[in-house]
């Protein structure tokens, strides 16, 4: 079961990420938080939407090895 529980995490990381990209670009959620605020707060980043998105990428490359 510990396995499953690292794939859902990388997905929800991936997701995450995915979402961060499209604000990087321009499109914005329709409710609040952001995702930028969201992955801010969760991981204790700070920066630009575009430096947010470059640390997540690495924690994300970090994980996957």
């Amino acid at each position: 079961m510990d396995n499953m529980d690292n794939k859902v995490r990388m997905f929800r990381l991936l997701a995450l990420r995915g979402a961060l990209k499209l604000e990087v670009m321009g499109m914005g959620r329709s409710r609040s938080p952001s995702i930028y605020s969201m992955v801010k707060k969760e991981f204790g980043i700070t920066g630009t939407k575009r430096k947010v998105l470059d640390q997540l990428e690495e924690i994300i490359g970090g994980i996957r090895g």
